[in-house]
Formats: structure tokens, sequence, C-alpha cells
């Protein structure tokens, strides 16, 4: 057995990343000619890109309520800070459109992350049911204020004219970075710490981990990349409302996440797809629509509660090795059956 294991082949982590890479070029570049082309639609278009930022807002909240094991209601709140943010920065027009990109997206998630510090604080002591309701609370308070703030965000009657930056290539950037860092994140002895607070707290406390630090630092890094996806859908959309935010949004976000499967960034890409491009597939049902898409999301709960991927995260590396393995087994084999 031992001898079997140590000739496995396996790859080296620098070409692991290389050829990750790679791919993810070559798709963006496929993809990006295709959506410039005039193949697709406009409508399809923009469910592409609404699809982007569904995965970041899936995959940021992940990181508190799959890794981390809390559950905060309040998702939409950071996403409507870093959106107003963003949106007041681009129409201020005071850098060039690369750079005020660039710049926006980070201001967006930085405003949010400081959000998520000061929301990070009660997660401290309060956890479950009770979580969820300071959290619902803080994000029916971030609404209620950018609806009241008349000077600033222009109330009920939206905040217009905000720069459509949102591109399909900007999309696809936020949302490959907002995956490799978290994935980069969770692969550390970081990720181990936030990992062993949702499995035993007490526990993970008593072995030296520093729980405090790791609650708040999951909170802060959550609220940064829903604050990016906020401006990616400010730059999408041209205008912004209040009401975009309102809870059944951070429920969105919630039930994208649980039926991916709570602790599985794939099945958070996945299931943002395709809780986003269901209704529009439905749209010829009309009435029918959204009952079959309530009944689709009931039979999945009831025969898969773990959601879609359960805790499986997909490795790229990891199938090409298989792969490798089994080739190299059957060439083997071969040369076993000739001799």
């Amino acid at each position: 057995m031992g001898k079997s294991e140590s000739t496995k082949f396996t790859i080296p982590m620098p070409v692991r990343y290389a050829i990750i890479a790679m791919l993810l070029v070559v798709f963006l570049f496929a993809a990006n000619t295709i959506t410039g082309s005039g193949i697709l639609g406009r409508a399809q278009n923009a469910i592409i890109i609404q699809v982007g930022f569904f995965i970041i807002l899936a995959v940021s909240l992940n990181i508190v309520t799959g890794y981390l094991g809390q559950l905060p209601l309040g998702h939409a709140g950071f996403m409507a800070v870093g959106a107003y943010a963003a949106a007041l920065f681009w129409r201020a027009r005071l850098l060039p459109g690369g750079w005020s990109i660039i710049v926006g997206l980070l201001l967006a998630g930085l405003v949010a992350a400081v959000f998520g510090f000061i929301i990070g604080i009660p997660s401290l002591r309060l956890r479950g049911d009770y979580l969820a309701i300071i959290t619902l609370g803080f994000g029916e308070i971030i609404r209620v204020m950018l609806t009241n703030l008349d000077g600033i965000t222009n109330g009920a009657r939206g905040l217009l004219n905000i720069p459509r930056y949102s591109s399909f290539m900007v999309v696809y950037i936020c949302v490959i970075v907002t995956c490799a860092v978290t994935h980069l994140i969770m692969k550390s002895r970081h990720g181990r710490a936030i990992l062993s607070i949702r499995e035993n707290e007490i526990a993970a406390e008593s072995c030296g981990v520093n729980t405090t630090y790791y609650k708040v630092a999951a909170f802060v890094i959550s609220a940064f990349f829903a604050g990016v996806a906020g401006a990616l859908f400010a730059g999408n959309q041209g205008i912004l409302l209040p009401a975009n935010f309102d809870f059944m949004t951070s429920i969105n976000i919630l039930m994208i996440v649980v039926l991916g499967g709570l602790g599985s960034m794939i099945g958070s890409v996945i299931a943002a797809a395709v809780l986003t491009f269901l209704p529009f597939v439905l749209q010829p049902l009309a009435e029918y629509r959204m009952i079959i898409y309530s009944l689709m999301l009931i039979i999945v709960m009831l025969f898969k509660p773990s959601g879609l991927m359960g805790t499986y995260d997909f490795s790229l590396s990891r199938i090409l090795e298989k792969a490798i393995n089994f080739l190299i087994t059957l060439k083997k084999r071969g040369k076993n059956n000739v001799s």
C-alpha cells in the first residue's frame, strides 16, 4: 500500500496555480468575446452580470454563515453602504475611468468593512436567533437612513446618473478575486481557526484560538466583499433605491448560500447561477413561474437538506491529479498485459 501511494503523481503547488490562472484567463477572453459580439441579447448579458455580483454576495456571506457558523440577516446592509459609497464617488468623477473603477470598488469595500467591524462586535456575545435579529435590525437601520438622507442619497427618489462601470470583465475579475481570496484564507491556518470556532467555540478557545479576533475578522472580510458587490450593482443599474436593499434581499442571499451548501464555495457559485437564471427561464410560464420556482426550492431542501454541494469544495488540480493517475494506471496495466 505504501509503495503504491508513494508512486502517485502530484502536481506541484506553483504549477497548480499556473494552470488555474491560465484557464481563467482563457475563459475570460472567450466569455468576453461572446458577450461583446452581440450573440447574446441585452437581457442575457444583464443576467450574466447579475449572476456575477450574486456569486460575490453568496461567497462573502458563506464566510460568516458556512465557515464561521453564525446566522446574520443583514448582508443587504453591507451591500447598500458599499453601493452608495461607490456611486457617490463615481458621480463626482474625480479620476479617469480605469482608476475611478478600482478606487470606487476599494472604497465601497472599505466602507462596508467598517460597518462589518461595528456589527461584528455584538457577534462576540450573541449567536443563532439573537444574532439574526440584531443583524436584521442593522440592515433595516441602514435602509431607513438611506431613505431619509435626502441631501446625500436623494432619499426614496433614488440616486440617479451613476456611471455604468460594471462591464462583464470588471465583474468577472471581482468574482475571481473574491473566490481566490476566500479560498486562500480558508486553506490557511486562519481558515482552520475559523472552522474550529464553527465546530466548537469553547474547544477552539481552550486550544489557543483567538475567537474574538477571528469572529470580527470574518465579519469584516464578508462585509468588504458585500460592499464590492454593492458597487458592482450600482455600476450595473445606474440608479440606486433604498428599496433595493430591504430584508428580502438579505433572505435571497442567505437562500443562495443554504441551497448551495453551507461551507461550500462552489455550491454558492452554482446556486447563485441557478437561482438567477431560473426566473428568467420560467418567464414564458407567466403566473405559474414563482410557484414552480418555490416548489423546486422546497424539493431540493427536502431531498438534499445539506444543499446542492453539501460541504464539498471543487478543486481543479485534484481532478487533474486523479485523471493523470488514472492514465498512469491504465498505462501500467497495458504494459503488464503485454509482458
